[in-house]
C-alpha cells in the first residue's frame, strides 16, 4: 500500500473534509504546489479564487477557495480557508 497524507480542509465556519489522500494540489501566492507523502514542511498563503484538489484512492475532490493558508507538517496537510465550495474536478 502506498503512503498516504492525512488531510484536513477547514473553512472559517466548519470542517469541510478530512481523510487520507495520495496527493494535494493547491495554488498559493507563490505558485502551484503539488504535495505528496514525505513533502518538506511548509506554510503557504492560498491564492484568492483558486482551487484545492485532493486525490484519494477513490478519486479526486476539489474545492474553490477564497484565501487562507496551507500547512504541511510531518503529520499531514492542513488547509485553513476563508471559504471552500465543492466543485467538480477538471477533466484529465
Amino acid at each position: 500500500m502506498a503512503k498516504q497524507l492525512n488531510v484536513e480542509l477547514v473553512a472559517v465556519e466548519s470542517k469541510v473534509w478530512s481523510g487520507e489522500a495520495t496527493a494535494v494540489y493547491a495554488r498559493t501566492t507563490e505558485g502551484e504546489l503539488g504535495i505528496l507523502p514525505g513533502h518538506q514542511p511548509l506554510l503557504g498563503e492560498l491564492k484568492v479564487g483558486s482551487e484545492v484538489r485532493v486525490q484519494t484512492d477513490g478519486g479526486e475532490h476539489a474545492w474553490r477557495t477564497e484565501g487562507g493558508f496551507l500547512s504541511v507538517t510531518a503529520d499531514g496537510v492542513t488547509i485553513l480557508a476563508e471559504t471552500a465550495e465543492a466543485v467538480a474536478p477538471a477533466a484529465a
